[in-house]
């Protein structure tokens, strides 16, 4: 099948690694030359532009990029996507943003004759590497059937949310959560190793009763208690701080937007903003412990 796949960062790139090795032709676009250059070096096409990429008539056009603004640009845009589209080519947006771009792009793709879904993805780089990510596709029912033998191509785990945007729900409501529950697990650690216990005595307890979350059994924040967790790596890799950030930012936006209060989700937002203005953007998120005082930085 021909493909066209624009946004080659850390998700966008493996992702389109494993198209390749599906035997699928790509042509791909990126801003940043020596990403172009890695998917040219493994068989892919490159493309000056979007709109080069859509107007290479692909059965398929995916996009991952980093924000709202950037989707907006690369579909809408007086040389994007949707200018040089053919009617009937599946739109296949990746990204994490808010639900109503999602929205407003695949209204204004469908009044030119192109379905669109928003599939935004879960798994990190590593599930981008091994091909295990989750999609959370929202848009029509059977864009989705058409859509899903290439996104298990790439992901292990192809989910339909409904409609359109409600991929971008299922995201922004999901990290929302694992936000929060990571500062949670900060708590509580910081709190019962002050308090004289041993760090993996506590996990252990907790990881068998009721406080067991994802934060504290798979990614849990203090050093050695999870040995392939990052803060057992010096909270280098994983999911960023400024990643966590942007996605509460989406959460409380969609929110807001939809006039229902998220008092736990704007505390962790303005928790995480403080923990990245003071220089900690770049580590992972479970990082945050360190603002408690008891984990050295």
């Amino acid at each position: 099948m021909n493909i066209g796949f624009i946004g080659l960062g850390n998700m966008g790139a493996p992702m389109a690694l494993n198209l390749l090795k599906a035997g699928h032709q790509l042509q791909v676009f990126d801003l940043v030359a020596s990403a172009v250059a890695e998917l040219v070096q493994a068989g892919a096409t490159a493309a000056a532009s979007p709109q080069e990429v859509a107007a290479a008539r692909p059965e398929v056009l995916i996009t991952m990029l980093p924000a709202s603004a950037h989707v907006r640009k690369v579909y809408l845009g007086d040389d994007g996507v949707l200018a040089a589209v053919d009617p009937g080519v599946l739109l296949i947006d990746s990204s994490t943003i808010d639900p109503q771009t999602s929205r407003d792009v695949a209204a204004a793709a469908q009044k030119q004759g192109n379905a669109m879904l928003d599939a935004p993805v879960s798994g990190g780089t590593g599930g981008a590497k091994a091909g295990t990510l989750t999609f959370m596709v929202g848009g029509e029912q059977a864009s989705f059937d058409k859509a899903r033998p290439i996104l298990e191509q790439m992901g292990k785990n192809i989910v339909y949310c409904g409609g359109a945007g409600n991929g971008q729900v299922a995201k922004v409501a999901n990290n929302m959560l694992l936000g929060i529950s990571m500062i949670g697990a900060a708590e509580a650690m910081s709190l019962g190793v002050s308090l004289g216990m041993d760090p993996k005595v506590l996990a252990g307890i907790i990881n068998t009763s009721s406080g067991r979350c994802w934060s504290t059994e798979v990614y849990n924040p203090w050093p050695q208690v999870v040995e392939t967790a990052p803060a057992s790596k010096g909270y280098a890799g994983g999911f960023g701080t400024d990643l966590m950030l942007k996605d509460l930012g989406l959460a409380t936006e969609a929110a807001r937007a939809a006039k229902v209060p998220v008092v736990m989700g704007a505390t962790a937002q303005q928790l995480y903003q403080t923990f990245s203005v003071q220089g900690n953007g770049h580590l992972d998120f479970s990082a945050i412990i360190q603002s408690m005082g008891k984990v050295e930085k």
